[in-house]
């Protein structure tokens, strides 16, 4: 067991690190997406109105999809920004049109996961689905879109920290291979130059 502890808490003790800085970063992330959902909810359409109705299908594109993608676009932008500057520290290692687009596709990886647990949430027919009767709309912290949207961004952070951990902000590697961390860890100590004395000799033969 106690290895177990030293294994996790110890030798894994940079990944907490990283996790809890991106959990901070998340969180002001979903305060960002909340916020555009609500600008949105506000000055567009019914969130459950049909924004685009797919042909020859029986499903529809509402507004609550079109209100959470935008969030995502903002929040993600966000997000990106801080992780590479706080989080994971890549800024100054690479270039920020070469880690935007991975980290956009794992956005979107865990955009489409959240735009299913958000319609299973706000469908009226959904198992799933939140409660009339207590998310009817009548205020801000009732309105049912903005729960599904927070329960539905909780959810797929967990997805996003891993793949973006191991994929858009990939540690920056030397030529063999290993991380700068652990070549100058491995390093040896500095010494004298081959062929130089060692000071303490020097002092040794002048006494």
């Amino acid at each position: 067991m106690e290895r177990l502890r030293h294994w996790l808490l110890v030798r894994h003790r940079s990944n907490w690190i990283q996790l809890f800085r991106f959990a901070l970063v998340g969180g002001s992330g979903v305060l960002v997406n909340l916020l555009v959902v609500v600008i949105c909810n506000r000055l567009g359409a019914h969130p459950e109105a049909i924004a685009v109705d797919l042909p020859l299908t029986e499903f529809n594109v509402r507004w609550y999809h079109v209100f959470s993608t935008t969030a995502f676009l903002v929040a993600n932008l966000w997000n990106f920004q801080l992780n590479r500057w706080w989080t994971f520290r890549s800024a100054k290692h690479a270039a920020w049109w070469r880690e935007y687009p991975p980290f956009l596709m794992v956005g979107f990886a865990a955009q489409v996961v959240g735009l299913g647990i958000l319609t299973l949430l706000m469908h009226p027919h959904s198992p799933l689905g939140l409660p009339n009767e207590i998310f009817d709309d009548s205020t801000g912290l009732r309105t049912k879109v903005y729960w599904a949207q927070l329960i539905s961004v909780v959810l797929v952070t967990p997805v996003s920290f891993v793949l973006n951990k191991i994929w858009t902000f990939r540690r920056v590697r030397t030529r063999d291979g290993r991380s700068l961390a652990e070549a100058a860890h491995l390093s040896p100590e500095p010494g004298p130059a081959p062929g130089a004395s060692d000071p303490s000799e020097n002092e040794a033969q002048r006494t």
